[in-house]
């Protein structure tokens, strides 16, 4: 499996022949090649989050899976959707996810309500990665990372609307997993961070910290 970051909170997971975005708002990557996309995961309503989701799916055919609510807008809008909740596994060819809560809020511009915010658990191939969402830090991390023990964390850091660096290396600390991913930093100047202070926070709790450029790919 490969994992290439877009920007903000935007991931591919590259399995095999398949793509599997996650929060796929590609500002920062518009160019990205969205062919082989086989499902698409958003943790919540907000723009920065739906991304191109919608277009994605209507385009490839690509299944979105998110909270009942927000899958619900998803399909009125054309796309092919798998609308869940929190609390149990989803089989899917490449592997399960389960969704898992967050600490933030979840509309849509117009206000509209899109149902609770979330994360997700992924166990593909018998690697576990705790994708967190925009999240405040809260004590359902340590019960993830005692239930799930992630290899691979992936925090938001920008502080503003979610977890700051502080927080996140609290997170961090809570997480069996080895190494951090940041993301929700430095694409406005509302979540701008000196990502050399988090590298350091998270080396200082035994973790390793990987910082990915944009479109940067990474092989685990």
């Amino acid at each position: 499996m490969n994992i290439v970051y877009l920007g903000h909170s935007a991931f591919v997971f590259k399995i095999n022949n398949k793509k599997i975005f996650i929060d796929p708002f590609l500002i920062n990557s518009p160019q990205y090649d969205i062919s082989e996309a086989s499902d698409v995961f958003v943790t919540h309503g907000h723009s920065d989050h739906l991304g191109e989701a919608v277009d994605i799916s209507k385009k490839t055919g690509a299944r979105i899976t998110a909270i009942f609510e927000l899958a619900n807008f998803c399909a009125s809008q054309g796309a092919s959707v798998n609308g869940i909740n929190l609390g149990a596994w989803i089989e899917y060819d490449w592997g399960k996810v389960i969704a898992v809560p967050a600490q933030h809020s979840s509309s849509l511009q117009n206000g509209i309500y899109t149902g609770c915010p979330c994360g997700y658990v992924f166990d593909i191939n018998g690697q576990i990665l705790y994708f967190a969402g925009d999240t405040a830090l809260s004590y359902e991390m340590k019960v993830i990372g005692e239930l799930y023990k992630p290899d691979i964390a992936f925090l938001p850091i920008g502080g503003t609307y979610t977890m700051d660096i502080e927080h996140a290396t609290i997170a961090a600390s809570y997480l069996e997993a080895s190494a951090i991913i940041p993301m929700h930093y430095n694409t406005f100047p509302a979540i701008n961070v000196d990502i050399k202070e988090f590298e350091q926070s998270i080396r200082n709790i035994g973790k390793v910290p990987i910082v990915l450029n944009i479109g940067q790919e990474i092989e685990l």
